[in-house]
């Protein structure tokens, strides 16, 4: 179950990169990113600014979400350069949560540093232009999108709510987010998710201990038990994307186990979708 033993404060941005038969994740407070083959020897980056997400461009390069700009990043030899500037003017937040989209755009959230109430924004990066979508939101997590590719998921993890909303043939909302799965009264924390092939909506469960399934109409369909307490970003992988892949965090624990901050990887009896690309011109 534990796929990589290295513990992280705040495990985030689980990305599986079939190219490179790797899993990408970060350690947002670490301020480090890691990529592993299964089976194979775990690379490390380490950075100045917070890091927390990423999107494939191509075999080599990444697009990387930090505390500062979106920035283009090589593979090969670890060099990075700014794309845009990504509330580079304020000194309380820093990424979270971000997805590329069908369309070719990327998808970031940013919150508070301490989680302060209403301080970040979902925004989008798409040819160039970096947009904001939605502001005031606490703790932004969840961003994915379903196979047709014609809405998009977000969530506010302080409020235990998933967001819905349409998209256009850019890519671009089409409408106003409509909530689509509230968890606030059993108590749950929707972290990161993502969605598999058949529409199913994958979502890490901070301080529950547990990645939960629910259908494309927002109805509990099954849970997926984990050692780590802070369970934070789900990711399908491995050849035929089969495999369940889980961050997790040691962040807010006075007593971490060995698996708190862990990679945990379990298999899956449904396929996750192929990551979608970002297009950088």
């Amino acid at each position: 179950m534990i796929f990589d033993a290295g513990q992280c404060q705040l495990g985030e941005g689980a990305l599986w990169h079939s190219d490179r038969n790797a899993l990408i994740w970060f350690d947002i407070l670490g301020r480090r990113m890691f990529m592993r083959e299964p089976g194979g020897e775990r690379r490390e980056w380490r950075f100045e600014d917070h890091v927390s997400a990423a999107g494939i461009v191509d075999r080599d390069r990444l697009i990387v979400a930090s505390s500062r700009a979106l920035s283009l990043f090589d593979l090969r030899d670890g060099s990075s350069r700014p794309l845009v500037a990504l509330e580079a003017d304020n000194p309380v937040t820093r990424s979270n949560d971000g997805r590329a989209d069908p369309q070719g755009g990327f998808w970031i959230g940013t919150m508070g540093l301490n989680a302060e109430d209403g301080a970040g924004s979902i925004w989008r990066y798409h040819r160039g232009e970096l947009r904001r979508l939605f502001p005031a939101i606490t703790i932004t997590n969840a961003i994915c999108f379903p196979p047709d590719g014609r809405h998009a998921h977000f969530a506010d993890t302080a409020r235990s709510i998933v967001w819905k909303v349409a998209l256009d043939a850019d890519g671009w909302p089409a409408g106003d987010p409509q909530p689509w799965l509230d968890l606030s009264a059993e108590g749950l924390n929707p972290d990161g998710a993502v969605i598999d092939a058949q529409g199913g909506f994958w979502t890490a469960q901070w301080g529950a201990s547990r990645v939960a399934r629910y259908d494309a109409e927002g109805r509990f369909d099954r849970a997926i038990d984990l050692p780590a307490r802070h369970v934070s970003c789900p990711a399908f992988g491995g050849p035929e994307l089969t495999r369940l892949f889980v961050t997790s965090a040691t962040q807010g624990l006075d007593d971490p186990t060995p698996e708190d901050g862990c990679v945990m990887s379990v298999p899956a009896d449904v396929a996750g979708q192929p990551e979608y690309r970002v297009r950088v011109d």
